[in-house]
């Protein structure tokens, strides 16, 4: 064998190790829910959510519900908890609006 082939064949095994550890490298800093809790979290302080389907590099179903202050709090699937699928119903109808102010006369209060 050749100094040539031998170098190539060096540098596709250099290549192929360095691929493999950075796709390893990249599982491992997927930001996954390894616990969920069923603890209940307050409407107030929740902004978003995403679902983790628990394919891929998360290996189980959850919610994880995004707080006002950033916080990544992770909570059952949807279909595992009322409450976790009503919290999403709220974040998903959006804000409320504010009453509306009637016109008229005021009434006296007696």
């Amino acid at each position: 064998m050749n100094s040539l082939t031998l170098w190539a064949g060096a540098l596709l095994i250099l290549s192929v190790s360095l691929w493999s550890c950075a796709t390893a490298q990249n599982d491992a800093a997927a930001d996954c829910c390894l616990t969920t809790s069923t603890r209940h979290i307050p409407q107030k302080v929740v902004k978003s959510f995403t679902l983790q389907t628990g394919d891929g590099a998360c290996k189980i179903p959850a919610t994880i519900f995004v707080t006002k202050k950033g916080l990544k709090l992770c909570a059952p699937f949807p279909g595992e908890n009322d409450w976790v699928s009503k919290l999403i119903n709220y974040i998903l109808a959006g804000p409320a609006k504010p009453p509306t102010k009637h016109r008229g006369k005021k009434q006296r209060q007696q």
